[in-house]
């Protein structure tokens, strides 16, 4: 059977419950919709190692919030989804303390770059000290990919995280879905950390928790998707459902994977929705316009 990849946990428990019929119910597993903002938003909680090995995730809570209004330009979407995912982070973080923001990716290639063009946006307030009182203090790195730099994304952060000694590391990255509705148009926030590049099968070393001494909030938004898997979908859209063997689905396309055709655009405006969403998070006694004053 076709391995549908994806990051979402709220896919991996839809993926589960379409295997195991609609009605099941997995123990280990609690999951339930609201709105914020009037967004759809979904939580999944991953209980213990038996839901932790169903939907193939790790323990923690993972919200998923729907920001495809952004793109159908409903008025005032990019404050609301910022607001949203505000909301959304808030209670993740603890009450007080310094914290360590680190974009992940390669900001050479577009799909890859949603990490470091979100943490080039931050308020960055460490280096304020006393000067600006009353907001918390915050760093950001961009963290450079393995290839250019020789250093594992993981060793970047945790030097960082050795030195400023925070009370939680936020990671945001770009991430893979295993559904074309949901790319670019889905934020997912977990307090599981996170391991950069699984969802395209390019497993890297772990930021959680054991690794950096540190809560892990990860923040991500899907922004490609396997061939195979659009090939799957395409055969439903046409009556036509993927065979029991899968594996010519993905033939030479093993390492081949999709993006938007307006990526670029998507990015930037993701990135700044991402950058005001967690500032916001971080300091809450700031409201929209204080913080689009202060970066300005």
């Amino acid at each position: 059977m076709l391995t549908i990849r994806t990051d979402l946990a709220v896919e991996a428990h839809a993926l589960w419950r379409r295997r195991a019929g609609e009605t099941a119910q997995l123990a280990g597993v609690s999951a339930g919709e609201t709105t914020c903002r009037g967004l759809p938003l979904t939580h999944v909680e991953i209980l213990d190692e038996e839901g932790a090995k169903a939907l193939g995730k790790p323990r923690g809570r993972y919200f998923t919030l729907d920001v495809s209004a952004l793109w159908r330009r409903e008025e005032d979407a990019p404050r609301r989804c910022a607001l949203a995912a505000a909301e959304a982070l808030g209670p993740l973080l603890p009450a007080e303390g310094p914290v360590l923001a680190a974009g992940l990716g390669n900001r050479s290639m577009t799909p890859d770059a949603l990490g470091p063009r979100t943490a080039d946006q931050l308020l960055v307030t460490r280096h304020l000290g006393k000067i600006v009182p009353g907001l918390r203090p915050v760093a950001a790195l961009a963290a450079g990919v393995l290839g250019d730099t020789g250093l594992e994304a993981a060793e970047w952060v945790r030097g960082a995280a050795e030195t400023i000694r925070p009370a939680a590391v936020i990671v945001i990255d770009a991430l893979a879905a295993g559904d074309l509705e949901r790319l670019c148009s889905s934020i997912q926030i977990s307090d599981a950390g996170l391991t950069p590049g699984s969802g395209v099968g390019n497993h890297r070393k772990a930021l959680d928790r054991t690794s950096l001494g540190a809560p892990v909030i990860s923040v991500g938004v899907p922004t490609v998707v396997d061939a195979a898997t659009v090939a799957v979908h395409l055969l439903e859209e046409a009556g036509r459902p993927a065979p029991e063997d899968c594996a010519a689905l993905r033939g030479r396309g093993t390492r081949l994977f999709v993006t938007p055709d307006g990526i670029d655009r998507q990015i930037r405006e993701l990135s700044a929705v991402l950058a005001r969403g967690i500032s916001l998070a971080l300091q809450p006694g700031l409201s929209y316009e204080d913080l689009e004053a202060l970066l300005a």
